[in-house]
């Protein structure tokens, strides 16, 4: 499912988005996911699952210059120990499914907003994640390549089968959402 989270800015949910994605500790509770309570692995341990069980799409796409639009994506793949030659074959496939076979060994220099945002979108699902947390992933784009976003996620929903956690301000993106979840004040309202 897709859960869109809203609110005014400062309300909290990029905090929530970070202490869900492991990034931020939470200053009491616990926090489980998968099966996992993560706030009792150890931080080597924690990276691992991260990298394992969860995706990030950032507003800014955080892609490495040197780095083609391939290998940004199979970032995540080698992290985690996998072969070059299978991490560039799925790499290559996702940057495919998602319309960017023809840029592949483009540099982010060289490729638009929108397209830096499909390679970071793919980068997120290169080890087959539990959930994807985006946040604002919209944030810098035009309209109409927010809106070709929204309908990426849509897409990906159904084809892949992928969860997403979305931290938005963009309504259109929100109505599109299974679920909306209002937090004011670092409080979940709805």
């Amino acid at each position: 499912e897709i859960v869109s989270i809203v609110g005014k800015s400062g309300a909290g949910k990029s905090t929530l988005l970070h202490i869900l994605g492991t990034l931020d500790i939470p200053d009491r509770g616990n926090l489980w996911i998968d099966g996992v309570e993560v706030s009792t692995l150890k931080s080597s341990d924690l990276a691992e699952f991260r990298n394992s069980k969860i995706g990030f799409i950032f507003q800014f796409h955080h892609l490495l210059n040197e780095f083609t639009a391939a290998e940004n994506v199979a970032i995540p793949a080698f992290i985690a120990g996998k072969s070059k030659a299978s991490s560039m074959k799925r790499a290559k496939e996702l940057l495919d499914f998602l319309g960017l076979s023809d840029r592949l060994s483009h540099k982010p220099n060289q490729l638009s907003g929108g397209e830096q945002q499909r390679v970071a979108v793919a980068r997120a699902l290169m080890n087959e994640p539990s959930v994807v947390y985006a946040d604002e992933p919209t944030g810098n784009l035009d309209k109409s390549t927010s809106e070709e976003l929204h309908k990426l996620l849509l897409r990906l929903r159904i084809d892949l089968n992928q969860t997403f956690v979305i931290v938005t301000h963009n309504e259109d993106l929100a109505l599109m959402s299974d679920r909306t979840i209002t937090m004011e004040d670092g409080i979940i309202r709805q």
